[in-house]
């Protein structure tokens, strides 16, 4: 078993916890379940407690009733080198979710992701104003329209 990080994200579920690791399993290459264990005492008894691994990122998946939700004020962001990527992202996670401007992406567990270019940087350094009013009109991410903004002026 791979070493668990000093910190690592524990999310938050309704009895969804071990469904919701198996689907995040599958969406990345580089992703596994370490472990599902039973809660066996308290007040989420019966329960799941689902450890995964993420492109290398430990999570904490539990089941801990209906007390809290996911909101935007945390999301993960992932950093993709192509289109073929943002794609493949943007059409798994967003099966059963809401989409958002700017790459945003809400699952169908709540959870918010950003797919985003890795070169988003370098294009904003070259031109940001017309990258960011490209960026800002955009609900998933199209690198070719960063580009060319990126080239104007």
């Amino acid at each position: 078993m791979a070493a668990i990080s000093k910190i690592r994200p524990n999310l938050w579920f309704d009895g969804q916890a071990e469904a919701a690791a198996n689907f995040y399993v599958s969406v990345f290459k580089n992703a596994r379940i370490l472990s599902v264990d039973d809660i066996s005492a308290g007040p989420a008894e019966g329960n799941k407690i689902v450890t995964f691994e993420l492109e290398g990122l430990s999570f904490t998946a539990f089941d801990a009733g209906p007390n809290f939700k996911f909101s935007l004020a945390v999301s993960f962001e992932i950093s993709c080198d192509s289109q073929e990527e943002i794609d493949h992202f943007w059409r798994k996670l967003g099966q059963g979710g809401q989409t958002q401007q700017c790459g945003w992406l809400q699952d169908q567990f709540g959870l918010s992701w950003q797919i985003a270019p890795a070169e988003l940087p370098q294009l904003m350094a070259k031109n940001p104003k017309a990258v960011m009013e490209a960026y800002l009109a955009m609900t998933k991410i199209d690198i070719a329209q960063l580009r060319a903004a990126a080239q104007q002026g």
